[in-house]
């Protein structure tokens, strides 16, 4: 039911206290539901132990596959990335960066230059030292004319990265931007050691406490714990194992016969069953993670922002979120900014299911009624959402045609190649960090073809804006251009939804990605 939802939610997110978890489940008659794993005491407390093998059975893998950082397109790629290599900066679970290859960095008064002081005695995998040489390759990899890089967009505002010695970085910005060194936490921009080409990216090379000994693209990646990993108190499994698993019952399955320790995103349908299990953990973070129907918004019929509208209207996101994630999430405005995220549009009016709204935009446009064809594959409930929606609009006049693709090679075959698809993004930091990640004109992630001058320049001036109430005022308006003209339909925020053996012990869990930031393999243990 909603109530114990949002009381486990306060719970989980440290809102609450256990005696008063406790107090108000008694209260509604439901304290004999309460999980054990739900009320035990922070893991943090306990001194974390090493060794064991921490077996992940995640989604998103494909046979496409590679470690190239440039590469890099799903969960499950992100988290073999981080367990192998390292950023200039991190996020922590409360969202703050913090450094981790940088020592510290500061900027120029006007934030156009950023100087990175980098960490001394830190050695890759293949014992070379890491200095500002590997940074400014690293970098660069995904500044080339012909890159396809989801990065390539994030680093158009800079001008030029050189190295002043062995361990200071200098990055010289096109325009300020105070949000720099988030930027620099993005999952692409990982450092390797300069002149890694080609396959040699598979080889996983990298500074993270563990290094590669097998790759099985959209199979299975292994690794071994770094002996010479340069974090203090981080890694402390002897052995890591991913392994893909697309099917969310599969990996249920797995996990409740003790065949792996973690998997992400739980059937919401299902977990109620989970939390019974005295050996299963259940983590739930409020996240940036999102649902998204992107169209083509230079395709017709969606080059014509009523039709785009009508569509957007002829939606019940909050019946989605109800049916779909169990409540385990909040609905969306049609813009990819999170409630939990600095500079969300709060005061944004919330649109709604309105099949009436919905004929008012096609009949502007010139139609009675309309049909469209929905690109989908069964991951991530995908199939369900897109069913849901096609039953809602029919109320609209609107025919959705749902076409099924294998989820093998989604997105690279038909995310980004079909005008009107399912999608979801884990989010990112924030703001500026998300609009140009997909949404501003240049953006090479740019699923709905969107391109608006006054968004491209807003945003711009917003990166640079240092007053804080000016610069609000300008992300809302981006935020009301991308709801009323975007292309993409934006339905809801889905909480992550995790499970993971009691054998696991953890601290903070992040949800500025799954899997506790995508940093488990280095941040868990098991208990004694």
């Amino acid at each position: 039911m909603k109530e114990v939802i949002e009381l486990e939610n306060l719970l989980t997110n440290g809102k609450i206290t256990r005696r008063q978890f406790i107090a108000k489940m008694s209260a509604l008659g439901l304290a004999a539901a309460v999980s054990p794993a739900l009320l035990k005491k922070p893991a943090e407390a306990a001194t974390p132990k090493k060794g064991g093998r921490f077996r992940a059975g995640v989604s998103g893998f494909a046979t496409t596959d590679t470690l190239d950082p440039a590469t890099l397109d799903d969960i499950g790629n992100y988290f073999i990335n981080w367990s192998l290599r390292n950023n200039l900066v991190e996020v922590d679970y409360k969202g703050e960066a913090i450094p981790e290859l940088a020592e510290s960095w500061e900027a120029s008064s006007d934030a156009t230059q950023w100087i990175f002081k980098l960490r001394k005695g830190v050695e890759f995998h293949n014992g070379k030292s890491f200095e500002a040489e590997d940074v400014v390759d690293s970098i660069n990899h995904h500044r080339k004319k012909d890159t396809k890089s989801g990065a390539k967009a994030l680093l158009d505002q800079v001008a030029n990265v050189r190295a002043d010695g062995k361990h200071t970085v200098i990055f010289r910005l096109t325009s300020g931007n105070a949000d720099f060194p988030y930027i620099m936490n993005d999952y692409h921009l990982t450092i390797h050691p300069a002149g890694t080409k080609g396959k040699q990216f598979d080889e996983g090379i990298g500074t993270g406490g563990y290094v590669l000994k097998s790759f099985e693209p959209g199979v299975r990646a292994f690794m071994t714990r770094n002996p010479n990993y340069w974090k203090k108190g981080r890694a402390h499994f002897d052995e890591v194992e991913v392994i893909g698993i697309a099917d969310v019952n599969a990996r249920t399955n797995a996990l409740k016969t003790g065949q792996i320790d973690f998997m992400n995103r739980c059937e919401l349908k299902t977990v109620h069953l989970l939390k019974r299990s005295p050996k299963i953990q259940i983590i739930r973070v409020n996240s940036t993670f999102h649902y998204t129907l992107p169209m083509f918004t230079d395709v017709a019929p969606f080059d014509n922002n009523d039709i785009r509208l009508a569509l957007k209207y002829a939606i019940n996101r909050e019946e989605i979120v109800n049916k779909m994630l169990r409540g385990y999430g909040t609905v969306g405005n049609d813009h990819p900014i999170a409630p939990i995220m600095k500079y969300h549009a709060a005061d944004l009016p919330q649109r709604t299911y309105d099949p009436d709204k919905a004929k008012y935009h096609l009949k502007k446009a010139g139609m009675s009624n309309l049909t469209v064809k929905l690109h989908t594959a069964p991951l991530a409930n995908f199939v369900d959402a897109a069913l849901l929606y096609k039953e809602h609009a029919t109320k609209a006049n609107i025919t959705i045609t749902t076409v099924q693709e294998p989820t093998d090679g989604y997105w690279s075959h038909v995310w980004l190649k079909k005008p009107f698809a399912s999608c979801y993004w884990n989010g990112r930091a924030t703001v500026d960090w998300m609009f140009s990640t997909c949404y501003s004109g240049k953006a090479p992630w740019n699923d709905s073809h969107f391109h608006h001058a006054r968004f491209d320049k807003l945003l711009k001036e917003a990166r640079a804006e240092l007053d804080e109430k000016r610069r609000a005022e300008m992300y809302f308006e981006c935020q009301k251009i991308v709801n009323e003209e975007g292309g993409v339909i934006v339905y809801l925020f889905k909480d992550n939804v995790e499970a993971v053996s009691d054998k696991i012990k953890f601290g903070n869990v992040a949800g500025n990605w799954e899997a506790d930031g995508c940093k488990a393999s280095e941040r868990w243990w098991f208990k004694a």
